[in-house]
């Protein structure tokens, strides 16, 4: 195992069972103590969570693998975000499906960002928190978080977006936040969102797409993604972006799957979802 491939493991068991295990009291306690800041605060936490000595056998893999991954956000940076601005995520269920707002603790850290290479060659992931509560939009399915607009998905849209013009259609409806962001562009004509859940599009349709401002653009097609992706035609359309999956761990069959039905296609430019770092798990 290299050193990448540790510091993955390491940081995917404490995301998944110990997130929020830093309390802000621990890292004020920290700062107070030794005289350093709050992202060094609980990065030294974290190291010590993660059963490492920072300071001793550790200390390397501490200054070049985990310490670059960690950072302390701006909560301020992301509510000025045009989507957090404009829309407003309603609490309600219908079915199966509830939508509310969710919330990081203080301290709680989760995944910002595609992986990153370094000109040195390490692979690192890229993990963020707040130092204080900070609230986002959520679509639970039968009680569990399928769908948000957190700082991760505002940071891994960015690229696609960028490139995002002319007729796009996107695979995978969410909470809109790609179709709102793309309508916003001059160069983005129209936006087709092909999303399976009848329910989702009912409340898409009724509850946010109203809060839209360019909404005239957009079209929503209920079927399945991948039959409607086979059965397009090229030029048809001249961006494509898949978005179907919750993670690396249930993603990577339908990221391959898509991209082999949407790249012959001619004419189209395509993206993914968190394509850089599913390129790591190929």
């Amino acid at each position: 195992m290299n050193e990448s491939e540790r510091l993955l493991r390491l940081l995917s068991g404490y995301l998944s069972r110990f997130a929020a295990d830093i309390s802000a009291e621990m890292v004020g306690e920290l700062v107070a103590a030794c005289g350093i800041g709050q992202e060094e605060a609980f990065a030294l936490l974290l190291a010590g969570r993660l059963g490492l000595d920072a300071a001793g056998a550790d200390r390397a893999f501490y200054a070049r693998y985990l310490r670059p991954c960690l950072r302390l956000l701006d909560a301020e940076v992301y509510r000025a975000d045009a989507y957090y601005r404009a829309v407003r995520v309603p609490n309600l269920k219908r079915g199966g499906w509830e939508l509310k707002q969710a919330a990081y603790r203080p301290f709680e850290t989760f995944v910002c960002g595609d992986y990153r290479e370094t000109a040195d060659g390490r692979v690192l992931p890229q993990i963020g928190f707040f130092a204080e509560r900070f609230e986002y939009p959520a679509a639970l399915e039968n009680g569990r978080e399928w769908m948000t607009v957190t700082p991760n998905e505002i940071e891994t849209m960015r690229a696609p977006l960028a490139r995002a013009q002319g007729r796009v259609i996107a695979f995978g409806l969410g909470l809109g936040y790609f179709a709102f962001m793309a309508e916003q562009k001059d160069a983005v004509e129209t936006v087709t969102v092909v999303e399976r859940e009848r329910a989702i599009i009912e409340l898409f349709e009724q509850r946010l797409l109203p809060q839209f401002p360019r909404r005239e653009k957009i079209r929503v097609v209920q079927a399945d993604a991948f039959e409607y992706a086979r059965a397009l035609r090229g030029g048809e359309y001249d961006f494509a972006f898949a978005d179907l999956w919750h993670d690396v761990a249930d993603g990577l069959p339908m990221y391959r799957e898509m991209r082999g039905i949407l790249q012959p296609k001619q004419g189209m430019e395509t993206a993914y979802w968190i394509e850089e770092t599913m390129k790591w798990y190929e």
